[in-house]
């Protein structure tokens, strides 16, 4: 009983990992993760401020980049007390505990991204399809359907991989290799049969990735057809200019998911440093990426946020 004690206390704590062979300039690096989380903070908090106050923005393709933003930011934020507790040299160490709830938001807000980007490809081939139907489909009602979906289907999958984790012996090394938790480091270090783990991760990621991507390419062979149909030149631009910006945030985080995908499967004995730097763009890219890019590419997503900067000159020129 005293064996199997002390074995359970060593297994509670793990120590994460920042640069390896840069710890001396962890101080340094810390400021370029600190601009980016800030960019990253400010850019969804200004998205979600101009959707809420702008009676015009009360539609469902706003509603969708309000929720992409929080997922955005729930994706995001969990890594960052972990991170900048390491590269402060404040402790490497975490809780199993809160190792594991820290893994169940990554990895949840990951997959309910997924599903967001669906819907918002489903709005746009609405909206693109069938705009007379636009408003009497995409009822605020089913929006929020739509959203609760997408947050609980992803929630209620990760529950059996991670409730699996607290049987888990951790006998060998507790050393992890980023500065946050991923499941993918977790089940390395346990020193029992994790087939269940892998099997599990991959049928889901290719269940609930796999579907969403699927329903997305469906979703523009279907605007793509309509767009072909329409006469002018110019109608044509304007169709596909509505869809630039969800193409760029699909392709933002469905590039640097595959890239990292690629390397934990068959990179597995590269230099440490390309995982690390992989799993930062795949967490990081995102959130900072898709405010700026639905603050250029969308006219009124782009107003909101001159007004927010510029109130006097804004409502002057609109007088």
């Amino acid at each position: 009983m005293a064996t199997l004690n002390s074995s359970n206390s060593l297994s509670s704590t793990f120590y994460l990992t920042g640069i390896p062979g840069y710890e001396e300039f962890h101080h340094w690096i810390s400021i370029p993760f600190c601009f980016f989380y800030l960019v990253g903070i400010m850019g969804n908090c200004t998205i979600l401020h101009i959707v809420r106050t702008d009676p015009r923005l009360h539609e469902p393709m706003y509603y969708f980049l309000a929720m992409l933003s929080l997922t955005d930011m729930g994706m995001s934020m969990p890594t960052m007390i972990s991170l900048f507790r390491v590269l402060w040299s404040i402790s490497r160490e975490i809780q199993f505990n809160i190792c594991v709830v820290q893994m169940f938001f990554i990895h949840t807000f990951s997959f309910t991204e997924s599903s967001v980007l669906l819907a918002m490809a489903f709005d746009r081939y609405v909206a693109i399809c069938h705009p007379l139907r636009y408003a009497i489909i995409l009822t605020p009602r089913l929006i929020i359907k739509i959203g609760l979906a997408a947050l609980l289907r992803s929630a209620f999958a990760m529950i059996p991989l991670l409730a699996r984790l607290a049987f888990f012996p951790f006998c060998h090394s507790h050393i992890l290799s980023h500065s946050y938790c991923l499941h993918q480091d977790m089940i390395r270090l346990a020193c029992a049969d994790t087939k269940f783990n892998v099997i599990y991760g991959l049928v889901l990621i290719s269940a609930l990735w796999g579907m969403d991507s699927l329903g997305i390419f469906v979703s523009y062979m279907y605007i793509l057809h309509s767009i072909l149909r329409i006469a002018s030149r110019e109608g044509r631009l304007k169709a596909l200019n509505t869809c630039a910006s969800h193409i760029c945030a699909v392709l933002i985080l469905y590039v640097p998911m595959i890239g990292l995908s690629i390397v934990h499967r068959f990179a597995k004995h590269s230099s440490p440093l390309i995982h690390i730097f992989m799993a930062h763009i795949y967490l990081l890219v995102p959130p900072v990426l898709n405010p700026i890019i639905y603050s250029v590419k969308t006219k009124q997503i782009r107003q909101g946020v001159l007004h927010l900067l510029f109130p006097t000159k804004i409502c002057s020129t609109m007088m």
